[in-house]
Order: structure tokens, then C-alpha cells, then sequence
């Protein structure tokens, strides 16, 4: 797969994504293409963070606007909260680099907190990790729970290449009775004459 060839199509996933408007002022395709180098190689050196899910959370957090600032305080592309960004080391949370960085790491921190509970990772990542034990789950706020859905919506439609390249495979035979059985399903050891797969 190209670089950031699957990003540029979802495009328009990432605007309705990001919220009303987004579509109109920003194209969110070619900035996620224009950041791909970045995340991959900070992905790459962190170790356990899909590249996938960064650009979900981005898309869905800032909608790549590096100078975003929420009215809560989060900042940069990945809206780091001040306090976050001051653990996470980050110097310049407008510079792309040092905040996806201090994000990655992170998200890193919370998919070890909560292993094989993306949900909670992401439940974190935006209410904190008070609010993921004091529910023991996912906070009942509706922002976090749409936060949730909407990044777990953008990795599926995105990602992982290899999930989204993968084709059925579709056996045909001949069955002991000579009629075309046609499945997604390896045929049974006895069955008769096989047909090439399509």
C-alpha cells in the first residue's frame, strides 16, 4: 500500500468525523497524507501503537489542525491537555512533531493500562483514567462515549491495510451429486471436483 493512499479516500469519513463545518474549510485527506511520515516514524519508534489509530484520534480530536485549542485547554493535533503534555515531555505543543510524539506515547501508556480494551484506552485518552476507574468502564458522559465511537468508526473504516486488502476467498465444487455448491467455507475433505478459486 502507498503511503497515506488509504487516508486520502477516507477524506470524507475524517470531516464527518471531525464535526459540521470541517468539510467546507479544511481537506482533511491531504493533511493526513502531509502527517503520515510523522506518525509512522514516531509509531515506529514507540512500538505498539497502530499508525491507523493515530490518525483516528487526530481526525477526530483536531481534525489535523495543529494550532487547535478545545475549551477545556487541549492543545496541537492530538489535544494534549497542559498537564499531559508537561509528563509526556512535550516542548511545543504546536509543533507537530513534538505533540504527536508526547500522543503516541500516551495512548501507548493507556493501551498497556487497559490491554485488549481499546474502548477504555480511548475512554481514557478523553476523560482521563479517574474517570475509566471510577466507572470501572466507560464513563456515562455522552461526549466520551460519542469520542469512543467515533474513533473506533475512522480505525475500522481505515485500517488496519491488511484487513481492508484481505478478499474472501469463494471455493466452488462439485458435490457427489454433480450439483455447483459455491462458499466461503474450505470444502469438506470427500467433496468432488474442484473448481478454481474466484
Amino acid at each position: 500500500m502507498k503511503s497515506g493512499t488509504s487516508f486520502l479516500a477516507g477524506a470524507a469519513l475524517f470531516a464527518a468525523l471531525a464535526g459540521p463545518g470541517s468539510a467546507q474549510t479544511v481537506n482533511l485527506g491531504a493533511l493526513s497524507v502531509h502527517y503520515d511520515p510523522i506518525i509512522r516514524a514516531i509509531a515506529a519508534r514507540v512500538g505498539g501503537v497502530d499508525p491507523t489509530l493515530v490518525h483516528s484520534v487526530i481526525a477526530v480530536e483536531s481534525a489535523y489542525d495543529r494550532f487547535a485549542v478545545s475549551e477545556k485547554g487541549a492543545q496541537g493535533l492530538m489535544q494534549l491537555m497542559p498537564e499531559t503534555a508537561k509528563d509526556y515531555g512535550v516542548k511545543d505543543v504546536f509543533n507537530a512533531w513534538d505533540n504527536i510524539e508526547g500522543g503516541v506515547r500516551y495512548l501507548k501508556d493507556l493501551l498497556t493500562a487497559y490491554p485488549d480494551r481499546l474502548d477504555l484506552a480511548l475512554a481514557a485518552y478523553n476523560a482521563g483514567r479517574t474517570a475509566v476507574t471510577k466507572y470501572n468502564g466507560i464513563p456515562p458522559y455522552p461526549e466520551t462515549q460519542r469520542y469512543v465511537e467515533k474513533v473506533v468508526l475512522a480505525r475500522s473504516t481505515l485500517g488496519p491495510p491488511a484487513a481492508r486488502s484481505r478478499r474472501t476467498m469463494i471455493y466452488s465444487y462439485r458435490d457427489g451429486e454433480g450439483k455447483l455448491r459455491v462458499t466461503n467455507l474450505p470444502p469438506p475433505p470427500d467433496a468432488g471436483v474442484l473448481l478454481p478459486p474466484r
